[in-house]
């Protein structure tokens, strides 16, 4: 049994999110065999009630609290230190002093980290063996949402995208191993960092197809003469903010025309101004619900699932989650490729909007169709998204890191 310090950018439950789905269940997985010792930030106040939970799954933890507005302010010290924003964001002198004052009373073996911005934590990998968990390559996503805003936003991110690359790029030099939660991800951070190609490797998402299984009974959220289609996520995330925003104006009117009763669902915490906006008019067929507190009765009683995301890196929970529950979804490719799902068999691709109205109006012609591709979606989570298979993959790595 080792004792490992886990340091987590974000309080690791509720899984309602993606990174926490897979921070929560890597916690837990840690927990089997080893004492954890978890640093981490509450940055939502709704989060707070889940501190003895996760309590539960430590030997001792800090919770830092993180206002985002102050922490926004304090990011642009990066401005004139030359680094990435996200690193002083995320800086916290009361988690630097406790992660000292554990390592001077206690024997600590080694650290996980959780997202590469608290390996800053960590600054003697040397000493400490360290494995990070990148999950995705963060500083592609900045890159990438350069290209979706306009100036001065897209400098920004371009600058953000370039500093923390460099970043990345000495993390994954100094740990024991990185991991990242794709092969496609891996690969495109050891083109960016060739110099990493021996140090990362993928270690994917997972998914409970038990609590998310089609056996359970739930009522229908829904008015019995609406037609469903429902978009989960957390809705202050840019790309399920840009997804629910193009499919709403260039998916759902067409779509509505041919279906009138369907209804467009918008199903996730903290939504954005813009994404409530758009339930303010009663004739577009949108409603946004706001944080739930069971996301499967919208899944189980929709009439399908989209994930039309635009902007998307590694696997996407949420998919994993409607096709666990035998639900048939419609997604773009840059969801469907990282799953090995097959168009046609087990999901729907699409890449334009008239690909997303094409192929949900052959589901909605189609309930047979429907059905048969959300059970064959099960059976391949079922069969290929467990998550112990995925996680045992850093157990070897704890272990020789105790030698």
């Amino acid at each position: 049994m080792a004792k490992l310090l886990y340091l987590v950018h974000r309080l690791p439950y509720p899984p309602n999110k993606g990174d926490k789905v897979r921070s929560y269940n890597l916690l837990k997985h840690l927990s089997q065999c080893h004492q954890i010792y978890l640093g981490t930030f509450i940055d939502d106040p709704a989060d707070a009630p889940y501190l003895e939970k996760v309590r539960s799954l430590c030997t001792e933890m800090y919770i830092g609290r993180l206002s985002p507005s102050l922490a926004k302010l304090r990011s642009l010290v990066g401005l004139f230190t030359g680094e990435a924003l996200s690193l002083p964001y995320y800086r916290d002198k009361g988690l630097r002093d406790w992660i000292k004052a554990v390592r001077m009373r206690e024997p600590i073996d080694g650290a996980v980290v959780f997202s590469s911005v608290m390996a800053d934590y960590i600054p003697d990998m040397q000493q400490l063996p360290t494995l990070v968990d990148f999950v995705d390559m963060d500083s592609a996503k900045w890159t990438q949402y350069a290209t979706t805003h306009r100036w001065p936003m897209s400098s920004i991110y371009r600058r953000e995208g370039r500093k923390l690359l460099q970043f990345e790029r000495a993390v994954a030099q100094r740990s024991r191993r990185s991991f990242f939660v794709t092969a496609a991800e891996t690969a495109l951070f050891v083109q960016a960092a060739p110099e990493s190609i021996d140090r990362v490797e993928a270690m994917s998402n997972g998914v409970d197809a038990d609590f998310f299984s089609p056996a359970h009974q739930f009522p229908s959220p829904y008015p019995a003469h609406e037609i469903p289609i429902v978009f989960t996520g957390a809705m202050d995330y840019w790309p399920n903010i840009d997804a629910a925003l193009w499919f709403a104006t260039s998916i759902l009117p067409t779509l509505k025309q041919q279906h009138p009763a369907l209804r467009f669902y918008v199903v996730g915490r903290s939504p954005d101004a813009s994404i409530i906006s758009l339930a303010t008019d009663p004739t577009a067929g949108i409603v946004v619900t706001g944080t739930v507190d069971d996301v499967r009765p919208y899944i189980a009683h929709a009439a399908l699932i989209v994930a039309p995301l635009r902007i998307a890196r590694g696997i996407q929970n949420k998919v994993l989650e409607a096709m666990a529950m035998a639900k048939a979804v419609v997604a773009s490719s840059t969801c469907a490729e990282p799953i090995d799902a097959q168009h046609g068999t087990d999901i729907l691709c699409a890449t334009h909007a008239e690909d997303y109205v094409k192929e949900i109006s052959r589901l909605l012609a189609a309930p047979v169709l429907a059905s048969q591709i959300g059970m064959a979606a099960r059976a391949k989570v079922v069969s290929q998204y467990s998550w112990h298979a995925h996680l045992s993959k850093i157990d070897r790595y704890i272990e020789e890191a105790m030698k």
